[in-house]
């Protein structure tokens, strides 16, 4: 059985941690937000290729983060909270080489551009690229490892995004 004053505390602290979630995100008055279909301009880049479907795929892991690590509804249009952009960059390189000066490793890399505007803390909106790398062995084809670069790489952007957007620390 619980003391009163052991209820009493443990009363208080729940109540002064309010305002705070385990995840960092501070969403201020906002309740709904919207991510806007991400286009993949990555193919005008010079050295990028392009992709189908990474502008959906992109679109759709971040509404999942925002939906899975904030209060937050997602709406279609009027958000209070708005994230829009484009897919800039789709590259593969080759990052090392072996002795026969051929590569060991490539790096596949991906940049976004966002632009995020928060209607109910004006002074928060920003205009930023975002971009991560994966790297994989020479000998592999990127299709074989696509869908596990992909994810990598879409976890570090979309939790950056998130992070300069809503995390308050």
């Amino acid at each position: 059985m619980i003391s009163r004053s052991s209820a009493l505390c443990l009363l208080l602290l729940l109540l002064g941690c309010g305002a705070y979630n385990f995840t960092g995100g501070d969403v201020g008055s906002a309740t709904t937000f919207q991510v806007n279909y991400f286009q993949n301009y990555a193919a005008q880049s010079p050295g990028s290729t392009f992709d189908p479907g990474l502008d959906r795929d992109f679109t759709l892991a971040l509404q999942d983060l925002i939906l899975n690590q904030t209060s937050l509804d997602l709406v279609n249009s009027d958000g209070d909270l708005l994230y829009e952009g484009e897919i800039v960059e789709y590259r593969v390189s080759p990052m090392t080489a072996t002795a026969e000066q051929r590569a060991a490793q490539n790096r596949l890399t991906i940049a976004v551009n966002v632009r995020f505007f928060n209607k109910t803390k004006e002074d928060v909106d920003f205009e930023t690229r975002f971009s991560f790398f994966y790297d994989y062995d020479a000998n592999s084809q990127l299709s074989s490892v696509r869908d596990e670069a992909h994810q990598a790489i879409f976890e570090r952007i979309t939790q950056d995004i998130f992070n300069a957007s809503l995390a308050d620390w």
